[in-house]
């Protein structure tokens, strides 16, 4: 696998090795040994999830303030727009984000460690995203920033006006959420 660092140190893009041939592909997304001796991640992933969406829709930034969870994110059709902001208070970085694209064609992956919020916008026609987390979903401790916080001026590069969930018109700006110490 090819690493390729972010301008937060904590946020890594992986590029699995892809074997192809004339009857396909075939990648090795995940192994815990591989993680942890050429990425340093250890944690234990403990749910996976798999959501389908439209194109424009964006889906962000959420996190929990309790049982915080990493993330390791990939498209599995389509190509999404992934961003990962750092709301560790205490953090160098904090209230930086990185994006990255994520697609069926590319296959790369992006590690968000907990203590960051995460969002996607869906800039295919319709994208299905697979990702690991390192918690279990805990909605009591579910909080969302913002996608438009203008403190953050996240360049989402819209085509159109996003399609939002009622939760996500609802976020907070950074300066008023939640966030990590």
């Amino acid at each position: 696998m090819n690493i390729l660092p972010t301008e937060i140190p904590d946020v890594l893009i992986i590029e699995p090795r892809v074997f192809e041939d004339a009857r396909g592909f075939f990648l090795e997304s995940y192994n815990s040994k591989a993680f942890a001796e050429k990425l340093g991640i250890t944690e234990q992933f403990v749910q996976d999830n798999h959501s389908r969406s439209s194109q424009n829709v964006l889906r962000g930034l959420h996190y929990q303030i309790e049982q915080a969870q990493g993330k390791l994110v990939r498209a599995i059709a389509g190509t999404i727009f992934d961003v990962a902001v750092d709301i560790r208070r205490q953090s160098p970085t904090f209230g930086q984000w990185v994006s990255c694209t994520l697609s069926a064609e590319n296959k790369r992956l992006l590690w968000v460690p907990a203590g960051f919020a995460h969002g996607f916008l869906v800039v295919s026609e319709t994208a299905e995203v697979l990702y690991k987390t390192t918690d279990y979903y805990a909605p009591q401790h579910e909080r969302c920033i913002l996608w438009n916080d203008p403190d953050l001026a996240i360049d989402w590069a819209l085509a159109a006006e996003p399609i939002l969930s009622t939760k996500d018109q609802a976020g907070k700006p950074l300066k008023l959420a939640d966030v990590y110490p």
